[in-house]
């Protein structure tokens, strides 16, 4: 193993604090080793005022930092793997996937219970156009109000009285040991996760394979196997963490079921299906899955969203 290892890192607290976290496994599995955090600044984390979705959902909170590994800046970088967008550099790979975190969305209010409680007209603050859709979906009389900044930042603004309620990924409340902030968590069946939400992942250089190796017990092979049907089928449909689809993958013993959506920004389509098979045709069941969302009508909304054609 070599003696120093750098991580690329967002500088978010969030990223921060998974970053932290694996150089803690790396630092403890190889004693001689000694890791270091780069901070990189990428552009989704530059642009503050302005929904994401309007300025390219793909790669957003990735690129500098892939561009730092292919300089040899840094030796790996640390993703939420929902950031990642399913096509990547060909010099470079996810090599591996950690045990993943609480998956579902969390919905937090000083003031309501749960999404049902709220009264119509409450502002619910939200970035993702995913979650937009599938709140409209379950509440056409709220209103739906883009929710920017780090993890921190938009608790600050429930706190501040911005928003009645805001929605936010249970893995980073959770890995900032903010869990108590959560007022409850959805179903699946309520909101579906983005792909790979609440998976770590680590990008390295494909020539790097002994650095691979040293790395490899990270891995966490049933997250790896879902993660892999998930990015399959977000692949297929040509998205990026900015866009209203959602999939999500669970590994019960030998059987690997998995759910998609696609749906109108607005929420009044929602376009769902469930397929299951077995673990080892994980990739397969993502791109099957997307294919038949598409021949459902989910071509015709993502094509809207994506203002061009999907092959």
């Amino acid at each position: 193993m070599q003696k120093r290892i750098k991580i690329g890192t967002r500088g978010s607290l969030l990223a921060l604090a998974q970053s932290t976290w694996i150089k803690g496994l790396i630092e403890a599995e190889h004693p001689g080793t000694t890791v270091e955090l780069v901070k990189i600044v990428t552009k989704g984390d530059k642009i503050l005022d302005v929904p994401l979705a309007m300025v390219g959902g793909k790669g957003l909170f990735v690129k500098e930092i892939e561009e730092a590994l292919l300089s040899r800046e840094v030796d790996i970088a640390v993703h939420s793997m929902k950031d990642v967008p399913a096509e990547l550099p060909p010099e470079l790979h996810i090599g591996i996937v950690t045990k993943r975190e609480n998956p579902h969305d969390a919905f937090i209010s000083k003031k309501y219970a749960n999404l049902a409680e709220m009264p119509a007209g409450a502002r619910v603050g939200t970035s993702s156009l995913r979650r937009k859709a599938q709140i409209a979906a379950l509440r056409q009389d709220l209103v739906i109000e883009d929710l920017r900044g780090n993890l921190d930042t938009r608790l600050r603004k429930l706190d501040e009285g911005q928003y009645d309620a805001i929605i936010l990924a249970a893995a980073g409340l959770n890995r900032l040991k903010l869990s108590e902030r959560a007022t409850r968590y959805f179903t699946a069946d309520e909101m579906l996760p983005a792909v790979a939400q609440g998976a770590v992942g680590i990008e390295l250089r494909r020539a790097d394979s002994d650095l691979l190796a040293g790395l490899s017990f990270l891995i966490d092979h049933a997250t790896e196997v879902c993660v892999q049907a998930e990015r399959s089928y977000l692949h297929r449909l040509e998205g990026g963490c900015q866009v209203p689809l959602a999939g999500f993958a669970i590994l019960n013993g030998k059987e690997l079921t998995m759910t998609g959506l696609i749906a109108s920004v607005d929420g009044s389509r929602i376009i769902k299906k469930v397929m299951t098979g077995q673990p080892e045709d994980a990739a397969a069941i993502g791109h099957n899955l997307a294919e038949e969302l598409l021949a459902m009508g989910g071509r015709e909304i993502l094509e809207t969203v994506y203002g061009s054609k999907i092959h």
